[in-house]
């Protein structure tokens, strides 16, 4: 098969909308990703996958911690800051959970230390152990599904029409 028909595909699984970030000698980095999954209760592990190309695979590599925030639908654009679709430079803002840097106003936040690292065909796989968590109750999730941002309430009200 060829690549887009894989990307059509996978582009029918709809996520949530992260922005990983860690700090390196005081520097603050961060990216946009999907590609992120809950992997055990017992011990608390979470999996994130990094793209060989991205910039942020050597920073996680050295700085062997990551936090994970979770965006609202109101951080459409914090989402395309952090994937390179905004090219003007802008300050975000952030709060600290654990130590670590996460994005201020989102859903919820967790921080990870590196357990483990697998190289899985062009990405690296970090499972990482949550270390603290952090969430509001009264927001609604940023969604990707078919290669756009979609809100939830969207969703909901397609369901009810």
């Amino acid at each position: 098969m060829d690549d887009r028909l894989f990307r059509n595909v996978m582009g029918k699984f709809a996520t949530g909308v992260t922005v990983i970030t860690t700090e390196i000698d005081g520097s603050i980095h961060g990216m946009t990703a999907n590609a992120f999954m809950s992997v055990s209760l017992n011990p608390k592990l979470v999996l994130i996958s990094i793209g060989e190309k991205a910039k942020m695979l050597d920073r996680i590599k050295k700085s062997k911690t990551y936090a994970v925030s979770f965006l609202t639908e109101n951080q459409k654009e914090i989402s395309m800051q952090f994937a390179g679709q905004i090219k003007e430079n802008r300050e975000a803002e952030f709060d600290w959970l654990n130590g670590m840097p996460v994005i201020k106003g989102a859903i919820a936040s967790l921080t990870c230390n590196v357990v483990a690292e697998y190289e899985a065909g062009d990405h690296t796989l970090f499972i990482g152990e949550v270390t603290d968590v952090h969430f509001q109750e009264d927001a609604e999730p940023l969604i990707f599904f078919q290669g756009k941002y979609r809100e939830l309430k969207s969703l909901k009200e397609s369901v009810h029409s």
